[in-house]
């Protein structure tokens, strides 16, 4: 983990609702797909705990939905502005525990980490595939993205308006090894109980520090207590309890 201020280098809207937000500054704590960053706010007490899409060596790129006054304010922040993050938080994506025709499965606003672990998979030698799933087509956000990077992607939409109709469980192929996950908590336990290999699955929680001192954000698996965001936010298939 590290703590810094990072250069907002641009932060765009790619649909209603939705905003890119690309920083530049020391990406040396990301060290798996799924990680996430946590950004201070200007008159917020807590901080805001973001996935982190994809990064390099000088920059990161984030893709959040606004849902609330945080995140609000944070669709406000202009070229040029310098944010406090606590970046390269949590246990990401395993690559090496994936099969080689991994399933990546995005739901909504669980998509974005789900594009640097395609990426990830792609420079490991696997054959990845992937599933996003929204709710209408008018909310559909980092199809191309993942296209552009040249591996099978398959769109759901519940209300049928673009690509298959229903949830990503209704997409499921019959040649995968291993599935990856992330997205509402709903479709995450349909996903568990649909898909019949192994797989890491990635969770979201409400977050006091981020780093695992406050133990806010703990739940329970088949090994004891895990905290979502320092043990998590990926845990194993085999020990989630429900």
């Amino acid at each position: 983990m590290t703590q810094g201020l990072y250069r907002v280098e641009y932060n765009r809207q790619l649909i209603p609702g939705v905003w890119e937000l690309c920083l530049s500054g020391d990406t040396a704590a990301v060290t798996a797909p799924g990680q996430f960053c946590n950004i201070r706010l200007e008159g917020f007490f807590l901080r805001r705990p973001l996935s982190i899409c994809d990064w390099d060596a000088q920059s990161l790129t984030l893709i959040y939905k606004v849902v609330g006054r945080g995140t609000a304010a944070l669709s406000a922040v202009e070229p040029g502005q310098d944010l406090d993050l606590l970046c390269g938080l949590g246990n990401g994506f395993d690559v090496s525990k994936c099969g080689r025709r991994t399933l990546v499965i995005g739901g909504g606003a669980g998509t974005p980490p789900m594009y640097g672990l395609a990426k990830a998979l792609l420079a490991a030698g696997k054959a990845p595939a992937a599933i996003l799933g929204f709710n209408k087509k008018e909310e559909i956000f980092c199809e191309e993205k993942f296209r552009a990077l040249g591996i099978p992607t398959t769109v759901a939409t519940v209300d049928g308006s673009c690509g298959v109709k229903g949830f990503v469980t209704d997409a499921l192929p019959a040649d995968y090894d291993y599935f990856c996950a992330c997205g509402p908590l709903p479709m995450l336990r349909a996903v568990y109980d649909a898909a019949p290999t192994s797989g890491l699955l990635s969770f979201e929680e409400r977050m006091g520090c981020g780093f695992g001192a406050c133990m806010g954000c703990s739940c329970r698996t088949k090994y004891g207590h895990k905290r979502i965001c320092k043990d998590g936010p990926v845990l194993e298939k085999e020990e989630i309890i429900w």
